[in-house]
């Protein structure tokens, strides 16, 4: 099977299913293709955290055996996805002085505050995940998004900070490494979701996305282009499963089944029966349309609610004009923009993957897109020998990093 540096795969290793996407840019014009998309069950993973590395590994490879096989080439890197509620971001600030004698600020004075920035005090079991820029002063003016080419004495930078327990992200990443594969970078879900689905105009003018997978769910809030706060929740629509079987008394299984093939957020009108067909088409069982309903509004209530909570923190809550983002596997219900919109008081709808051509158009996909996609900037900007940030100094720090095994 021949090796390939120009594909580029994005691995989310979630709580329910593992997702992989291979991208390549288009033979004939800008811009990338997704040429294969699959899913893997998960096991060895916990509301979004690696706990038993040796079973994740299994199912990592099983998927990456499964792509490796789809598009004829074998695939050495990916850029991974990292969640759990152990996730938590903090503010911090960076201050240096312009290096250059006639006061001109330069991208490495830009990489020196932005490192300077880092310097937090974290106890010995955290570590940064990633730094998201948010805006320059130079001289004590606010408020500047492009420093570079500024005359200046004194630069600061104000930042986020993500970051997350060590031993956590380590057993995500060995996870990988034991597959056969090398971690080329990776990020937090809900940020690789956000790449795909918001729009730079939605985040220009104020947006969130909410990411709701099996076992956790992902809040990130943005404002003027910046990312402005994010929050994992630990809770996710396999919660939604378990109630429909203790409601229900039913298994699991059946539970899962009857959300995602009969389950609606919002229920109007005469109660009526609905039936789950088993094989051949016969019905295994009967339930009550309003009371399954009912079960599966509460549980949805309940994640808006939390999320709620978030915006209201930040000051953000009714107040983002370009509204919320739905995204992730647990969205896939009938009626749930109406319930956001009512609980949230905003615009909302559920988002697919964009910036791609041939990918399905499925809220599940956000986040591994969002990987592939991420992951293809920093090599075209790495190829392109700029700076390790975006135009204007303003995107993230690229941790481009490659792990092997000791």
């Amino acid at each position: 099977m021949a090796k390939s540096s120009s594909l580029v795969t994005g691995l989310d290793v979630g709580t329910g299913s593992i997702k992989i996407a291979v991208a390549q840019k288009k033979s004939d014009q800008d811009g990338l293709e997704i040429i294969y998309t699959g899913r893997q069950p998960s096991r060895g993973v916990r509301r979004g955290v690696v706990i038993d590395s040796e079973l994740a590994s299994r199912c990592v490879a099983a998927a990456v055996k499964s792509a490796e096989l789809a598009v004829g080439r074998d695939i050495e890197e990916a850029y991974i996805s990292v969640n759990g509620s152990h996730i938590f971001c903090t503010q911090s600030r960076g201050l240096v002085s312009v290096s250059r004698a006639d006061g001109n600020i330069s991208a490495e004075d830009v990489d020196r505050v932005l490192q300077a920035a880092r310097t937090i005090s974290l106890s010995s079991n955290k570590e940064i995940i990633d730094v998201y820029p948010r805006e320059f002063a130079v001289d004590g003016e606010s408020g500047v998004k492009d420093a570079v080419g500024m005359k200046g004495v004194r630069l600061e930078a104000e930042v986020l900070i993500m970051a997350g327990f060590s031993p956590y992200l380590k057993n995500s990443d060995q996870a990988i490494l034991k597959s056969g594969l090398e971690v080329a970078n990776r990020a937090p879900a809900v940020i690789a979701a956000a790449s795909a689905v918001l729009s730079e105009q939605q985040k220009e003018l104020g947006a969130a996305i909410l990411d709701v997978g099996a076992g956790t769910t992902g809040l990130a809030v943005y404002d003027e282009g910046d990312l402005l706060h994010a929050a994992i929740l630990p809770i996710g629509s396999s919660n939604i499963t378990h109630d429909i079987a203790i409601g229900m008394k039913i298994d699991v299984q059946t539970a899962e089944r009857l959300k995602i093939e009969k389950g609606i957020c919002s229920f109007k009108g005469a109660d009526k029966k609905i039936k789950l067909a088993g094989e051949n088409d016969k019905a295994v069982a009967v339930f009550s349309q309003r009371l399954v309903s009912k079960i599966i509004q509460e549980r949805v209530s309940e994640i808006f609610e939390l999320a709620n909570k978030e915006l209201k923190k930040i000051g953000r809550e009714k107040k983002l004009p370009a509204g919320i983002t739905l995204a992730g596997g647990g969205v896939k219900l009938a009626g749930i923009e109406d319930l956001a919109k009512k609980i949230f008081q905003l615009t909302c709808a559920v988002g697919v993957p964009g910036g791609f051509s041939n990918v399905d158009e499925d809220p599940a996909l956000a986040a591994v897109c969002g990987l592939a996609l991420s992951g293809w900037a920093e090599r075209e900007e790495e190829a392109s020998g700029g700076s390790r940030f975006s135009a204007g100094g303003l995107g993230k720090i690229k941790r481009f990093f490659k792990i092997f095994v000791p």
